[in-house]
């Protein structure tokens, strides 16, 4: 057996493999007899049918299941001897061959990258900086208290965060176009929901009201027919709806779970939330940073064959969450290019990690699985019990011991690379608009 290594793919090996012909026939015969043994044929008692008949009908298929072993075992001693790292499965072929004597075959596959890890002296990551003050705690009340509004009809011309419901006709060179119409149409001044033009222009209506106006649609729209033309609205404005935010009281301090109602416990509790959700998504922006870094320091080959399983999962998690949404997945031709660079990139990140982990020793410890574990459990009502509910069966620590690698690897990154501190916007961190 010789293994080359092929110029097109670094980590592509092949192998020669060869079958003796009477240890096949043997190895067939033998399967022959055992499933002789058990075979049932009318006129035959069980285990009675003569051999002939039995090869007659089973003799294919035995030979290939003898093939097949023959060839995994040729093909795992070789990859033993040799030390070979085997990534995903091998191609076998035939080879043509004048022997009388062997079969041969020809098997090709990939091996896992051997690499150093690179220096990461040189790598830059940004570290956020937010402290959660009174103001982050009444921005956040702000947002509670909008998710809590009420609207009221009123009499007066509809303004910004008004809730306005109206119906409108739209019409290009005269004619109705699809999807330009709609009857009592209901959303909120300023929040984007419509185009901006069509909401300067219902923006000043009064109830009862209607106008006609020309608008063009950008450049961009997603309506290619659109896209860049000019057409007439006519608008009726059938509600207008002021809206009327709760006061930072006792009841609304109840409607988020404060039994007594103590808006000073409700504070307290909006920050300790706050700090939470600040540490987790700092800890976020840090790790897709110590991703980057990691990659851009080991710029290693993988394997294609564990991209395309990649490929493959994240295809199939597409499908799973369509259709938890709904959506019929088998309708949606789903094309495995669209996850390629994405799958290159986690397998790239899984290789990296995994050598890190080994060769830095940065296992996930016992005792930093319980942190983890107690941490996350302090935002339910019973701690305890969470807790018990993930040690009850091992398996369901898995997460949360990847979590904690990962973590590490954090830390271990951040110690090697240049870390400087930077402060950052709360609305810009929580991905809010200002």
């Amino acid at each position: 057996m010789e293994t080359t290594t092929q110029t097109t793919n670094p980590l592509e090996r092949r192998l020669d493999l060869s079958v003796a012909i009477d240890a096949l026939e043997s190895a067939t015969e033998q399967r022959l007899k055992r499933m002789g043994r058990n075979m049932k044929m009318p006129g035959f008692r069980p285990g009675k049918v003569p051999f002939a008949m039995v090869k007659q009908q089973y003799g294919a298929e035995a030979r290939h299941e003898a093939l097949t072993e023959a060839l995994n075992t040729a093909f795992g001693e070789a990859v033993v001897g040799q030390k070979l790292n085997v990534a995903g499965y091998p191609n076998i072929e035939p080879k043509k061959t004048e022997s009388t004597t062997h079969l041969e075959f020809s098997a090709v596959f990939e091996v896992y990258p051997e690499f150093a890890l690179g220096d990461l002296s040189a790598s830059s990551v940004e570290r956020p900086v937010l402290e959660v003050s009174d103001a982050e705690v009444d921005k956040t009340l702000d947002i509670l208290r909008k998710q809590r509004v009420r609207y009221s009809a009123t009499d007066r011309a509809a303004a910004k965060e008004d809730r306005v419901v109206i119906d409108f006709l739209g019409k290009k060179d005269g004619e109705p176009f699809q999807g330009g119409q709609a009857s009592d149409y209901p959303f909120v001044l300023g929040q984007g929901m419509m185009l901006p033009e069509f909401e300067a222009a219902v923006e000043g209506m009064k109830a009862g009201e209607s106008k006609t106006f020309d608008m063009t649609f950008p450049a961009d729209y997603f309506a290619k027919d659109l896209a860049g033309q000019t057409v007439q609205f006519e608008i009726t404005a059938k509600q207008v709806m002021a809206p009327t935010l709760p006061e930072v009281d006792a009841d609304f301090a109840k409607t988020l779970g404060i039994e007594d109602g103590d808006i000073a416990k409700m504070r307290a509790e909006i920050e300790g939330n706050l700090k939470r959700e600040v540490k987790k998504r700092i800890e976020a922006r840090l790790k897709d940073q110590v991703m980057d870094a990691l990659v851009s320091a080991n710029p290693i080959p993988v394997p294609n064959a564990l991209v395309e399983m990649e490929v493959q999962r994240l295809i199939q998690n597409a499908r799973q969450d369509m259709e938890q949404r709904g959506m019929k997945a088998k309708d949606f031709p789903i094309q495995p290019e669209w996850f390629a660079d994405q799958a290159k990139r986690r397998v790239t990140l899984g290789l990296i990690l995994a050598e890190l982990v080994k060769s830095e020793k940065l296992q996930a410890k016992p005792e930093q699985i319980k942190a983890l574990v107690e941490e996350a459990a302090q935002t339910y009502e019973n701690p305890a019990e969470v807790v018990g509910w993930y040690y009850a069966q091992p398996q369901r620590l898995s997460e949360v011991e990847a979590v904690v690698i990962e973590n590490n690897v954090v830390e271990w990154v951040l110690s090697k690379a240049q870390v400087t501190d930077k402060t950052v916007a709360f609305d810009e961190l929580m991905g809010q608009k200002a």
